[in-house]
């Protein structure tokens, strides 16, 4: 009937992720779009560092609420390996453009609950996932 104690990410959380991601996208010279949002997809915080592809702004979006919506990782299904390119434009019709199989998204957990999702885009798919796990790394400190 009702649900209690469900952890919430705060702006000054989201904030925290960030910060943590863009220091590791400093340290690997790669300036990136970072967006972190809350557990229903909606945005909380959102950076553009100098220089990061402004093509990348809203595929960083749409990798944060994939992986909040779907709270997995984007990307490939682990049983399908690399994406096709029929999954990869199927995905992203079937959904309007909400969901990509592109990796850079990763889910924010606390106990076992997602409570957000952090999206990064610019660099390789490896690099994008490098700065989000920071922000996830970065989260884990307080919960």
């Amino acid at each position: 009937m009702l649900t209690r104690n469900n952890p919430k990410l705060t702006l000054e959380g989201a904030r925290a992720i960030l910060a943590a991601a863009e220091a590791k996208a400093r340290a690997i010279k790669v300036p990136m779009n970072i967006a972190v949002v809350d557990n229903a997809g909606f945005l909380l915080a959102f950076i553009r560092m100098d220089g990061a592809k402004l093509s990348s702004v809203d595929v960083s979006l749409t990798k944060a609420r994939g992986a909040a919506l779907r709270a997995s990782p984007t990307g490939p299904s682990p049983a399908s390996g690399e994406p096709s390119a029929i999954l990869s434009i199927g995905l992203s019709l079937a959904t309007d453009g909400q969901l990509t199989p592109i990796r850079g998204g990763l889910p924010l957990v606390v106990d076992g609950q997602v409570v957000g999702a952090i999206g990064v885009s610019a660099g390789s798919e490896d690099e994008d996932v490098s700065v989000a796990q920071a922000g996830v790394d970065e989260l884990k400190k307080f919960a």
